[in-house]
């Protein structure tokens, strides 16, 4: 997955792993931070020691999301459309709102995910494996195929017995995959949760109705090899 320069109003899909495919979270704290970095790191300002000033103005609690009024009015970088974090990777769908954005709000993730992951384990250097990965998504073809890659096949994959177990229980394999907490698949499914002040559901939401997308992913996964090649190939086709 090349680079590639980007427009407002692209959507884009970002991944990147953990250096030497290591674990990139270890603990459900690290995975709640997480969740917190995208959405307090998707913002214009640079705040010195954010997450210090937070914990001093509201002795900041890991299950709520609140923007402080001493802080300036949040200026998002991206849209976040979707995500899935899992222990040694993670995958995101953003959308470019502002020049650079994207560029912007991935500097500040890594470096505060990788600072953080370093001071709490005392470790030092790289914590992913070099630079994001990013490619600019056809939201009209590629971007279905990307959704269930990214909510369903990675779920799946953690599902126990792995994805082919998933596929022989594939209802319970999708409960499992609504329910993953660190996954944007629960906010389009309705289930309440923080997560709904991160993702920007304005675009992604249509493809969830009447159960259609469930099916969909059922089709996908028993058809194709889901994997990253196949994911190339089927945006190569899109795009001519």
């Amino acid at each position: 997955m090349r680079k590639e320069p980007f427009f407002v109003g692209d959507f884009v899909h970002v991944f990147n792993r953990g250096n030497r495919k290591q674990e990139i979270v270890r603990d459900e704290k690290d995975k709640l931070y997480f969740l917190q970095a995208l959405y307090y790191f998707n913002d214009s300002h640079s705040i010195l020691n954010i997450f210090r000033n937070l914990n001093d103005l509201f002795r900041f609690n890991l299950n709520k999301m609140m923007w402080p009024e001493e802080f300036p009015k949040r200026d998002p970088l991206v849209k976040i459309h979707a995500f899935i974090l899992k222990n040694n990777h993670f995958h995101l769908i953003l959308e470019e709102i502002r020049e650079s954005g994207i560029s912007e709000f991935m500097r500040k993730l890594s470096t505060g995910v990788t600072c953080r992951f370093n001071k709490k384990y005392d470790e030092t250097g790289k914590l992913f494996q070099g630079s994001y990965k990013a490619r600019r998504v056809d939201k009209d073809n590629y971007l279905q195929y990307l959704n269930v890659y990214i909510h369903i096949k990675n779920a799946f994959e953690m599902y126990e017995g792995g994805i082919e177990n998933a596929m022989k229980n594939f209802d319970d394999a999708y409960e499992f995959a609504k329910k993953y907490p660190y996954s944007s698949l629960s906010v389009y499914e309705g289930i309440e949760s923080l997560l709904i002040k991160i993702i920007s559901t304005d675009w992604l939401i249509e493809a969830f109705n009447d159960n259609e997308f469930k099916n969909f992913s059922k089709e996908c996964l028993e058809y194709l090899d889901f994997d990253e090649t196949t994911l190339n190939v089927i945006f190569e086709h899109s795009s001519v």
